[in-house]
């Protein structure tokens, strides 16, 4: 897999700086149908990377966010799982709170990843049972991510807005961050303790991450508890759970039990 990782790599250096150019210069923002937003830039980006993937590795499989999905993939034995800039809101304001996300799976799971935020320059990778790597591939003047309170849950903003997490808070500092990739390689990199958000969610927003997690001797699954499989033929989720290996027992109790709590709550008809 040091093939895969290394034209991974090249790939998403290539995006990277693209996404930066396109920062400064200027892009488009349009609104897609479920209200979210989506630029020239994450087009771009997407671009590269399918350029790139689909010429160094032309029979296997492809999932993006910013590509019209379709049956094909399900066949593949090998399929990669894009998520241009995830954290594209972050990309829009200006804060170093985006990244590139791409995961190759096999048969479900995941065996390469990498996660580059390119406003940091942090590049995060792993090839399945070998652990996890951190460099730097550009130089920045951004601030990579830091918390002065530990343990820290990365959330997602709305729902510590909305109070879904007040359970969680007299054990865990919870940080909204705007990009669940990026918060599951800091994670893993052991920047941060846990990640947790208690519904909705992509297989391209986790696929890298969870890989990630997985090679740093944590623990990720759906918000109930579950095992992540990838390349569904549906490939919504039900929320994500990530979990540091050296997060303390009580914090990590406390997490696992409102977790799974609230995506009972959520799962149960009204």
């Amino acid at each position: 897999m040091d093939y895969e990782l290394t034209i991974l790599s090249q790939a998403m250096s290539e995006a990277g700086r693209e996404a930066l150019r396109l920062a400064t210069a200027g892009f488009e923002t349009f609104t897609k149908p479920d209200q979210s937003p989506v630029t020239s830039a994450d087009l771009a980006v997407n671009h590269i990377l399918h350029d790139r993937l689909s010429t160094a590795f032309p029979e296997d499989g492809w999932l993006s966010e910013e590509t019209v999905d379709n049956e094909d993939r399900l066949s593949r034995k090998r399929v990669w799982i894009v998520d241009p800039i995830d954290g594209t809101r972050s990309f829009v304001r200006g804060l170093p709170e985006f990244c590139l996300s791409v995961a190759l799976v096999e048969n479900g799971v995941p065996t390469v990843a990498a996660i580059f935020n390119p406003a940091t320059g942090e590049f995060f990778s792993a090839i399945r049972g070998r652990g996890v790597q951190v460099e730097r591939l550009l130089d920045s003047t951004q601030p990579a991510f830091t918390s002065p309170e530990r343990p820290v849950a990365l959330v997602n903003p709305w729902e510590l807005r909305v109070g879904r997490l007040e359970g969680l808070q007299p054990h865990l500092h919870c940080r909204p961050i705007g990009s669940i990739a990026y918060a599951l390689a800091l994670v893993a990199s052991g920047q941060a303790d846990a990640v947790v958000t208690l519904a909705g969610g992509n297989e391209w927003d986790v696929a890298a991450g969870v890989l990630l997690v997985e090679e740093s001797g944590g623990r990720a699954t759906t918000a109930a508890g579950h095992p992540v499989t990838f390349n569904r033929a549906d490939p919504r989720l039900p929320g994500t759970l990530a979990i540091a290996a050296a997060l303390p027992t009580s914090a990590r109790t406390h997490l696992i039990q409102h977790s799974i709590a609230a995506a009972a709550v959520r799962s149960t008809p009204l």
